[in-house]
């Protein structure tokens, strides 16, 4: 795969730290990392792409980023070429272009892959980007060489039908002051018992660039992925991944895709490998990059 430069394409490099994303000229393995556009179905779709080795495609979940995924990608893109992208409608993907679904977000990965030739690759999906590359793997089987399906679940309603402690929640991150609002959110990805160690507006600050905006601010986007997710179900589709190298992780304190959507996920897909951390939530791959890494590319080296 080349890395020339083409129509859109521009040459970016970002290192973070500790959570906080800081923009710097600076070289992963043999190859910079390239920040690059591809007009598709009526969006223009932002990408960055970088590294060396066998490639993988980050699907961020709602409200996030591409760049979300830095904790992962700063580390592993010295071993693996990482792709991630802005899903259509949220930061530099501009417009959203058809009405929003989860099949249609799934033939975005796709397009990024043919447009960088690759023929496949690893896909790692977080909540609503576990849906979506769901619906890449059962749509393109031969373009997927494995799955990782994070903090996530195979029917969307799951996840989007009001639930116990998320009516609270989820109304407490949308009333109120701006600093009322992104302490609410904190609680829904991270847990207690990180919390109580945390000056909270601090570590709203640092996560603010891993989301890609203010934690107390929703981006328009948000209520129409919601959507979408409510309305894909891959659950009478999942044994046909038998044979898939499928890893499925859940957080046992996760409020927003509790474990058991993740057990049942794994349970439906023949041969998947399901991780249960114990004292994690839903932002699991933040809070304990070190761990995601790991397991992550065990199951990238094993596929």
């Amino acid at each position: 795969m080349g890395l020339g430069r083409g129509h859109g394409d521009t040459l970016v490099a970002t290192h973070e730290h500790d959570l906080a994303c800081v923009d710097r000229s600076c070289v992963r393995g043999s190859r910079m990392r390239q920040s690059k556009t591809l007009p598709h179905r009526g969006c223009v779709l932002a990408y960055e792409i970088g590294g060396q080795g066998d490639p993988v495609v980050w699907i961020q979940g709602m409200g996030l980023h591409g760049r979300g995924w830095a904790p992962q990608v700063d580390v592993l893109e010295s071993r693996f070429t990482c792709l991630t992208f802005d899903n259509r409608g949220m930061a530099r993907s501009q417009p959203v272009g058809e009405a929003l679904t989860i099949p249609l977000m799934a033939a975005d990965v796709i397009a990024l892959m043919d447009r960088e030739g690759l023929a496949r690759a690893h896909l790692v999906g977080h909540s609503m980007g576990g849906l979506i590359a769901l619906a890449a793997a059962l749509e393109h089987r031969s373009r997927v060489r494995s799955l990782s399906l994070l903090n996530t679940f195979a029917r969307g309603s799951d996840a989007s039908r009001p639930r116990g402690p998320m009516i609270w929640l989820g109304a407490r991150t949308m009333i109120g002051t701006r600093r009322m609002r992104r302490l609410a959110f904190l609680e829904m990805v991270m847990p207690e018992e990180v919390l109580k160690t945390r000056d909270r507006d601090a570590l709203a600050a640092e996560l603010e660039p891993i989301f890609g905006h203010d934690l107390g601010e929703r981006p328009p986007i948000v209520m129409s992925q919601l959507s979408a997710t409510g309305a894909y179900d891959a659950t009478p589709r999942l044994a046909e991944l038998a044979g898939l190298p499928t890893l499925v992780v859940s957080a046992r304190q996760d409020v927003v895709a509790p474990a058991a959507f993740g057990r049942a996920t794994a349970e439906r897909i023949p041969g998947a490998r399901y991780v249960e951390i114990a004292d994690a939530a839903h932002g699991w791959p933040v809070q304990k990059p070190d761990e995601a890494n790991r397991i992550l590319a065990e199951h990238f080296t094993a596929s």
